[in-house]
């Protein structure tokens, strides 16, 4: 099982072939990825299939501190 999009998934989502074309167009879009070291972008499958998962917390983290 496979947890990103393929290359020729990104450019049918996205319409374009050229990487930076890409990155711009999912901005518009509202589509969260990351970019990899070679500059690429990189989609988790759940942000397109959806899941139970969130990927983004309601709430920022925070570590729990003991109070006096």
């Amino acid at each position: 099982m496979q947890l990103f999009l393929d290359k020729e998934d990104i450019v049918v989502l996205t319409g374009k072939a050229h990487k930076t074309k890409q990155i711009i167009q999912l901005r518009k879009m509202g589509i969260p990825f990351f970019v990899n070291a070679s500059g690429s972008p990189i989609i988790a499958k759940v942000v397109i299939e959806g899941g139970k998962e969130k990927l983004v917390a309601d709430q920022p983290w925070r570590p729990k501190v003991l109070g006096p």
